[in-house]
């Protein structure tokens, strides 16, 4: 397995057993991770970008990403699930060319995974409920948390200040 291609397996994320056994997040959202049949169904429903940059952990170009310049009010969610991942009040422009926050809406939403690709040691950064690859964290971001959450535009949706998130979970389960 060469470091330029390749991902270390799963076992070196950075959640530990507690985090992952979470089912509600402190804001009130389930975490529970969905079914594979929900994931691949709603996968569906996802264009040939968004279902390499979401599931198979690729990353768009610079500068591309719809919501690079976005300064609307409202909540980034997670484009499979539905998942609330940042706020608008916590975007900063990064001068990166993708979206960037300094912190996530609720830190449960998010999982940490280290990431070897491309011969270099990073932090990966996916949806906790529906694993859905996000983009990146670098601790080079400002004040108050020095977080830079660098994000791919295709991996979420904009939700306006009052607009409902709708939330694609397992009501089975």
């Amino acid at each position: 397995m060469s470091l330029f291609d390749k991902k270390k397996p799963a076992a070196d994320a950075q959640d530990s057993p507690a985090d992952t056994a979470i089912a509600t997040s402190p804001s009130g959202y389930d975490l529970r991770p969905i079914s594979p049949a929900l994931k691949q169904t709603l996968a569906e429903g996802l264009n040939a970008e968004e279902r390499r940059v979401l599931l198979d952990h690729g990353t768009e170009r610079a500068f591309c990403g719809h919501f690079n310049d976005n300064k609307k009010d409202g909540v980034y969610a997670c484009r499979l699930c539905g998942l609330p991942l940042f706020r608008s009040t916590a975007k900063f422009d990064s001068g990166t060319g993708w979206p960037s926050f300094f912190e996530p809406f609720d830190s449960s939403h998010v999982r940490n995974i280290k990431d070897y690709s491309y011969g270099m040691i990073r932090t990966e950064i996916r949806c906790r409920r529906c694993d859905g690859h996000l983009g990146h964290v670098f601790d080079d971001g400002p004040k108050p948390t020095g977080q830079r959450y660098c994000l791919n535009s295709v991996s979420m949706a904009f939700f306006d200040n009052g607009q409902p998130i709708p939330q694609q979970v397992d009501t089975a389960a």
